[in-house]
């Protein structure tokens, strides 16, 4: 698959002054619901509403959706409101289905990506169509596995092609639901710069507070659209309560965005200066968080060494250290000074968390 303009053909065509939005409910619970949420969404900067029809839990037992009698819902949406429509299919069945029901855009959930039989089975059911397809990135960072889905679709001869990132799933515990990893995105985008890319702020952070932070960020990173979970009653919703926002925010959110236009070239500066301001911001951030890390197991250390009564200075593994970190700093291009300053840093700030648990 090589990057041609042609992929941006069905993002252009909508003619958009603004960043694509796909919203609408997490999950689709009653036809009430549904048309409700869709009316409050007509009018706004919404392009096609979002409702869940098949809900993959983690574990069994929990609302896995209301099923195909949803898509008639969706229909009445369309009706209704003239809003575009879009669901998540992970079969065949769900495939028929919704193409059925002249649902106008597919998305293949990050559950689903990280499968190349379902991919394919899905690709198969698609072959040819007209529809836009949006493929979710693995629950994994995988940034091969989430283009082989993409090459699966696009072989089929799936014309209207786009990604959604979503995040990451790791088992340690951070801010966010699922790690956003935006440099798998960045190395996405940089590979495919005309393959329309879509950011998921309610997966990614999992807390309807964080969403527009995520969402600037996002749109300060050059993606073409966003997809917000939007409820008239997050707080009663029935499944990811935490991270929908009402359609009253959901206007908000758009309207308080930083949203920068390439007009000429002095735009198209700032636009780039941004780009690499905000992968700088990221980076930094993940540096706190690493460095926060390391100190919680200067801490473990300092603990280990309180209980066995061994002093807090080790020279030997100190030099070790310092050695094998000016190497990989060279290989890395970081000159030797660099290296030496930001790692005496780091081993002071250690020493100094291990000195307060011994004396402590």
């Amino acid at each position: 698959m090589e990057n041609k303009k042609e992929m941006r053909k069905w993002l252009d065509d909508l003619g958009l002054d603004h960043p694509l939005v796909i919203a609408g409910p997490c999950s689709a619970e009653t036809e009430e619901q549904v048309l409700g949420i869709a009316h409050s969404l007509k009018d706004t900067d919404v392009n096609y509403y979002r409702a869940g029809i098949w809900k993959p839990r983690t574990r069994p037992g929990n609302f896995e959706g209301v099923g195909a009698l949803g898509l008639k819902w969706l229909q009445r949406v369309k009706e209704e409101t003239g809003m575009k429509t879009a669901t998540e299919v992970a079969n065949r069945a769900h495939v028929e289905l919704a193409l059925e029901h002249d649902i106008d855009l597919l998305w293949i959930g990050a559950r689903s990506t990280v499968s190349p039989f379902i991919v394919q089975e899905i690709a198969d059911a698609l072959e040819g169509t007209d529809k836009v397809v949006l493929i979710k990135n693995p629950v994994n960072p995988d940034l091969s596995l989430w283009l082989g889905a993409v090459e699966r679709l696009y072989t089929a001869d799936i014309k209207n092609l786009g990604v959604i990132h979503r995040g990451f799933s790791t088992y340690a515990k951070t801010k966010y639901r699922n790690i956003p990893e935006w440099q798998v995105a960045i190395d996405l985008q940089t590979r495919f710069p005309d393959l329309p890319i879509i950011n998921d702020p309610s997966h990614i952070t999992g807390k309807r507070d964080m969403i527009f932070d995520v969402s600037q960020t996002a749109l300060d990173l050059n993606f073409d659209g966003l997809m917000i979970e939007t409820h008239h009653d997050p707080d009663n919703a029935w499944s990811d309560a935490a991270q929908q926002v009402t359609p009253d925010s959901l206007v908000q959110i758009m309207t308080d965005l930083r949203i920068r236009k390439e007009t000429d070239s002095e735009a198209e500066y700032n636009s780039k200066l941004d780009n690499l301001r905000a992968q700088i911001d990221i980076l930094d951030g993940q540096l706190i968080e690493t460095m926060g890390n390391r100190m919680k197991i200067s801490d473990s250390i300092g603990e280990l060494k309180k209980q066995k009564n061994v002093a807090v200075l080790q020279s030997n593994r100190w030099n070790q250290i310092l050695g094998a970190m000016i190497l990989e700093g060279e290989s890395q291009g970081l000159s030797e000074e660099f290296v030496l300053k930001m790692f005496k840093a780091i081993h002071q700030e250690s020493i100094n968390h291990q000195e307060k648990i011994i004396n402590g």
